[in-house]
């Protein structure tokens, strides 16, 4: 019974010797897995931000670090791998494509961490995280996105779509009509929101008006 798991033991890739360092690899993915998230966090410019999206970032990166721990020295065990995840689908629709390279990001600290490769983890995750940060800095001056909600009579309709169209870019997104007036959705981007709100509130027959912070595809 003995030899039995000896025997066992001793076919595993990683001996008990390495304990030490497979702690050390997962607390890393962890610490790497939650800056991650704590930069989707800072950098996010949507209008629904997810936590359970930043969980899986965390959880991905910790996933995947002992996953390749294990096949990295087995090449019965790599082909084994790549056979099972060749056959699984996501069919979880990613909204935002910045998300996807989240994604990869994390599994890319993941298989980083597992193999072993600590100093280049530590370059890439610092790295990139300050680099999406000055990127998302840089795109986020100037105007911004807005969806621009009014509920107004039918009185107010057209001094509300001349405002409207005064701006430097604007998009009708909806419109709907009731027996208690009409309510539009407008695709705006303006440099001072409080401004065009002062505005819309002045007009007659206007009973309120929403902007909500938005990121969407370029009109």
């Amino acid at each position: 019974m003995n030899s039995v798991v000896a025997n066992l033991f001793s076919s595993q890739t990683i001996s008990p010797a390495s304990f030490p360092v497979i702690l050390l690899s997962m607390v890393l993915a962890l610490l790497a897995g939650v800056f991650i998230a704590w930069i989707y966090r800072r950098n996010y410019r949507g209008v629904m931000y997810s936590n359970n999206f930043a969980l899986t970032l965390i959880m991905m990166t910790l996933i995947t670090c002992p996953v390749v721990m294990c096949i990295r020295e087995s090449i019965q065990l790599s082909m084994g791998m790549v056979g099972a995840l060749s056959i699984v689908r996501f069919r979880t629709a990613v909204k935002d494509p910045l998300d996807t390279a989240y994604m990869f990001w994390a599994l890319t600290m993941g298989i980083l961490l597992g193999a072993g490769q600590f100093f280049l983890t530590a370059c890439a995750v610092v790295g990139i995280g300050l680099l999406l940060t000055l990127i998302v800095h840089i795109q986020s001056k100037g105007t911004n996105s807005f969806l621009l909600v009014v509920r107004m009579g039918e009185e107010a309709e057209r001094a509300t779509n001349q405002l409207v169209n005064g701006l430097k870019l604007q998009q009708l997104k909806s419109k709907t009509v009731t027996a208690a007036g009409v309510e539009a959705t407008y695709e705006v981007r303006v440099d001072k929101p409080d401004a065009l709100l002062n505005k819309l509130r002045n007009i007659p027959g206007v009973h309120d008006a929403t902007l909500v912070s938005y990121q969407g595809e370029a009109v």
